[in-house]
């Protein structure tokens, strides 16, 4: 079930979008020198500096926080940051959001036992910790805040929201500034999860295609999949890339959703754009430059959506309900 809309939250469009939804900045002088910038095959050598392990210390002190106040009667609704007191890991939380916000982009954290744990504990751990790293926002038309990855539409039609299935998922950004996934149930088979360095992307195109590297900084319709309000527009116009007086490049990537927005008047994509959707996939897909990765129950990824664009491969999932795929989903607003 979804979260009381009485805790705060950032709709669609009013934060995380903010830098997309009009003319922002411009077009940059030559590819982008960043942290953010790296490729799968770099860090597939190197695991250990990406991926974080939870010591006995920090999982006894979660533990505490958290049966604390679900014996006190607080519900989910209710717990800001402040009531989720980690002094001994408020440092490491910090490690984790500069990360995030300014280096590669990504953390993996390892070892929530969430199988000793059960659901509850562990959604009230993970809601806790989401707060440490930033505000949690809704995620569709239901406005929920913590959101259920699994299956629910078994098929459905072109326009279910994807993580709702078990299909293949292209490489796109979510609308928040940070996306975080806590790992219940893994699938029988499948569901990889695989993530990119968007700048890393963007200055490959540029070496390769700079005409349509430059028309990432053009506006696009992003379709809203009949989530958008009462007498709302069916698709946004989306600048899939900005560059301001900060130096950082951010982005914002939905090839199917730009192309899929083509079914509403007036949202047609020139031949240009279509190209540069086309090729940005294929620099998404190559498997030198992207990361891939198995959640195991307990792990924890977190990613920024400006700096990484991220997919998920098809899955097989167990038949019974009780062991089948189920990850828990924050997006994150960052302070």
């Amino acid at each position: 079930m979804p979260l009381s809309t009485e805790t705060p939250f950032r709709s669609f469009t009013d934060q995380a979008l903010h830098y997309f939804i009009r003319d922002h900045g411009h077009v940059p002088a030559g590819p982008i020198t960043s942290a953010a910038c790296w490729t799968g095959k770099a860090l597939r050598e190197d695991p250990a500096s990406w991926m974080i392990e939870l010591s006995p210390e920090q999982i006894e002190e979660l533990s505490a926080t958290t049966d604390a106040l679900m014996m006190a009667g607080r519900s989910m609704a209710e717990v800001r940051r402040e009531d989720f007191a980690l002094p001994l890991l408020h440092g490491e939380l910090r490690t984790w959001a500069q990360e995030i916000v300014q280096g590669r982009g990504f953390v993996v954290v390892r070892g929530l036992p969430v199988q000793d744990w059960g659901y509850d504990k562990s959604a009230y751990a993970y809601w806790g910790l989401g707060h440490h790293l930033g505000l949690p926002g809704a995620q569709n038309a239901a406005e929920e805040l913590l959101g259920h990855v699994r299956n629910y539409a078994d098929g459905g039609t072109d326009l279910v929201r994807q993580y709702r299935t078990t299909e293949n998922i292209e490489f796109h950004c979510d609308a928040a500034d940070a996306v975080g996934l806590l790992c219940l149930q893994a699938a029988k088979s499948g569901g990889q999860s695989r993530i990119v360095s968007s700048v890393a992307v963007y200055n490959a195109m540029l070496a390769e295609r700079p005409d349509l590297a430059t028309r990432l900084f053009s506006a696009y319709p992003l379709d809203r999949r009949n989530e958008q309000g009462e007498g709302e527009p069916g698709f946004l116009p989306i600048q899939p890339c900005c560059f301001g007086q900060d130096g950082v490049l951010r982005t914002f990537y939905h090839g199917n959703y730009f192309r899929s927005a083509q079914r509403f008047e007036d949202a047609a994509i020139d031949e240009a754009g279509l190209e540069a959707l086309d090729l940005y996939d294929e620099l998404c897909s190559d498997p030198d430059r992207h990361l891939d990765m198995w959640l195991e129950p307990g792990d924890m990824q977190f990613i920024s959506n400006h700096t990484i664009v991220h997919a998920r491969t098809s899955y097989e999932d167990w038949p019974e309900p009780e062991r089948q795929r189920h990850l828990l989903r924050l997006w994150l607003s960052l302070e």
